[in-house]
């Protein structure tokens, strides 16, 4: 989660920036790196659902039937 860690301090693109504007422009980039980080841990836990799904067929599918 690099992308996380390297959000904080004042973007660049805030450079110039006072008061409200500049408090502003921080919010903003805390909230793109806050849906960035969301849609990552998303993404991983769609997988591993995906994952964990597939698994469980092809074990129903392989087992033994009962004698």
């Amino acid at each position: 989660m690099a992308g996380a860690a390297s959000s904080s301090g004042t973007p660049e693109s805030c450079s110039g920036l006072t008061g409200d504007s500049l408090q502003l422009c921080k919010d903003a980039g805390d909230l793109g790196t806050t849906i960035g980080v969301g849609l990552v841990v998303a993404f991983w836990v769609a997988t591993d659902f995906i994952l964990a799904l597939t698994y469980v067929i092809y074990r129903m599918a392989t087992r033994q039937p009962r004698a």
